[in-house]
């Protein structure tokens, strides 16, 4: 006969195998990483010409051993900005730590509230010599008509930003990470068919297959920063898991006068006297087609009417756990898209909280 169980020896086994199942389902709870989507103004007259503006992908737990080459990050560190350009000496994609990206220094203590072009020269041309020369020598600044160096670093005095923020994996992270090391990165660029956008929808993909495509309407079969925010959005309505938060990025005021907000190609071919009035003239039928689908769906709201806004030294919210985010700053657990049968400006509570947009 087997001898009986001492039942206090039993009780303390299962006080401990209770101990560590709730261990174990912290540490899976914490076992998160961030991403997020940058959909960033146009500004300037080639914004005024083509309203539709940039896109990059921010990781938070991927950095940057070198602008071409990725790695895990170390303790400290805040992630890194992906995203395409034209003319960084045939490249396809350039990784920039985050703090640079937006503002040409390396601690954001050193980031300025104000910034006229003496200013924003002087900290993109210390930071190229002292990172950037390995792109090569004869990389130019850039100008107008050709992309340089410059638009890698500083991108807050140009531009207001938004930050779409999602929760993603680490083997998420880390396949990524390693595909784009391993693929050759040789720039393929097209304004039309191979551009920041296209690269951003590369990416999401990659987190959530076969979602992001191209659309005939309202993008006339190519890719807008705008459309694959929307689509986003829109997934994430499906997906509450992935916890989608939005900030603002503010631009710093001095160098330039401020971004406009970002358009699809149907709301800049109808909205811009310069191409709907010859468009009309050509093809009054797709005219009259951009039209109704722009205000049958091209009104998505994509910005709240008050998102948070991270300054230099708050920027660290964007890359924290959403859990310890949402504990510290209950304002951030707030944002998602409003239900397509809702008027814009009414209550949409996607997570606790509640958002309006305008």
């Amino acid at each position: 006969m087997l001898p009986r169980a001492d039942p206090h020896l039993m009780r303390r086994v299962r006080i401990r195998a209770l101990a560590l199942l709730l261990l174990l389902a912290g540490a899976a709870s914490c076992a998160c990483a961030q991403a997020a989507l940058l959909l960033e103004e146009p500004y300037g007259l080639f914004g005024a010409v083509n309203p539709t503006g940039h896109t990059a992908i921010y990781l938070a737990r991927v950095c940057a051993e070198t602008p071409l080459k990725l790695r895990r990050c170390q303790p400290g560190e805040l992630g890194v900005v992906l995203s395409r350009y034209q003319g960084i000496s045939g490249y396809d994609w350039i990784a920039m730590p985050l703090v640079p990206y937006l503002y040409a220094t390396e601690r954001v203590e050193d980031a300025p509230a104000h910034a006229d072009r003496e200013t924003v020269h002087r900290l993109r041309s210390r930071y190229h010599e002292a990172h950037l020369l390995a792109l090569g020598e004869d990389l130019s600044e850039g100008n107008f008509l050709h992309g340089g160096w410059a638009q890698l670093i500083g991108a807050s005095y140009e531009r207001r930003i938004y930050a779409y923020r999602f929760n993603t994996t680490p083997a998420q992270d880390d396949a990524l990470m390693a595909r784009l090391n391993a693929d050759p990165n040789a720039s393929h660029f097209n304004l039309f068919f191979n551009n920041c956008a296209d690269f951003a929808r590369g990416v999401l993909n990659d987190y959530f297959p076969r979602h992001f495509r191209r659309a005939i309407l309202p993008d006339a079969g190519l890719t807008t920063p705008k459309m694959t925010t929307e689509r986003l959005m829109r997934y994430s309505r499906k997906h509450p898991e992935l916890g989608l938060t939005v900030y603002e990025l503010p631009q710093i005021s001095g160098y330039r006068r401020n971004s406009i907000a970002n358009k699809n190609v149907a709301e800049a071919l109808t909205t811009k006297s310069i191409y709907v009035v010859p468009l009309a003239v050509v093809n009054p039928y797709l005219t009259s087609a951009l039209i109704v689908d722009y205000f049958a769906r091209g009104r998505f709201r994509i910005v709240p009417r008050s998102p948070v806004a991270l300054i230099p030294t708050t920027l660290a919210a964007l890359a924290e756990d959403p859990g310890e985010t949402d504990r510290s700053m209950p304002a951030l657990a707030n944002l998602g898209a409003p239900p397509l049968d809702e008027l814009p400006g009414t209550a949409h509570p996607l997570r606790p909280g509640i958002v309006t947009f305008e």
